[in-house]
């Protein structure tokens, strides 16, 4: 198992290494934000590597935009390198655009601690290993605060992880920054990159078995 994991993270690390190398300066630079974001709420996630994250969201039905990036750290405009070197205290995360009148804050909870990733894994998701693969659910107000912590409470009698407790940090957003522009829907442009089809595929499986009522409809039919 070791072994398998050790595997695991040399794939993502040589992808990620091979398509930093092969992207242009324009790809390189950060991805912009939404421009239209009228009527939309936003949250923030940060649950393992961005890329099965991102596509997770991106399949709930309601959410309109996603984008991976970084937050949680105090640098300024940090790049993946500098995250991955572990010296800007950030997160791998993902912001989240949806429209509130179809999926609510608390649905992309249920998501995100039973369904996006394993929320009792201290510092690291299955072969990634570091705080940058930590787990942290974002706040922007008292209220989502409060959700996310009861959030926790339930999932801890619940017993849904066996033993584990959840580990996630909950934690008041202050900057999130857009990833470079080639991390942006990496999972759908390689879809049989080793890594993706190893690690982050299994995860966005195991995601829509459990919440098929939150589909979108060209995702359910597939």
């Amino acid at each position: 198992m070791k072994f398998f994991q050790s595997l695991l993270l040399v794939l993502a690390t040589v992808a990620s290494t091979a398509c930093a190398q092969q992207q242009s300066p324009d790809a390189l630079k950060p991805a912009p934000l939404p421009k239209n974001t009228q009527g939309l709420a936003v949250a923030t996630f940060a649950g393992g590597c961005f890329w099965s994250v991102q596509e997770t969201f991106r399949e709930v039905r309601g959410v309109r935009e996603t984008l991976a990036g970084y937050a949680g750290g105090k640098a300024q405009n940090p790049t993946y390198e500098e995250v991955a070197g572990q010296g800007t205290g950030h997160a791998e995360s993902v912001q989240v655009y949806y429209d509130p009148k179809q999926v609510s804050y608390q649905q992309l909870l249920d998501v995100f601690f039973l369904g996006a990733h394993n929320p009792t894994e201290l510092n690291y998701q299955g072969p990634d290993r570091g705080p940058e693969y930590r787990s942290v659910a974002f706040y922007r107000t008292p209220q989502e605060k409060q959700q996310i912590e009861a959030e926790i409470k339930k999932i801890n009698a619940s017993r849904h992880y066996g033993t584990e407790l959840v580990v996630t940090q909950v934690t008041p957003i202050q900057k999130f920054w857009p990833a470079e522009s080639y991390h942006q829907g990496f999972y759908r442009k390689n879809p049989n990159q080793g890594y993706i089809a190893n690690v982050s595929r299994p995860k966005v499986e195991k995601f829509r078995k459990a919440f098929p009522n939150l589909l979108k409809a060209d995702v359910a039919a597939r």
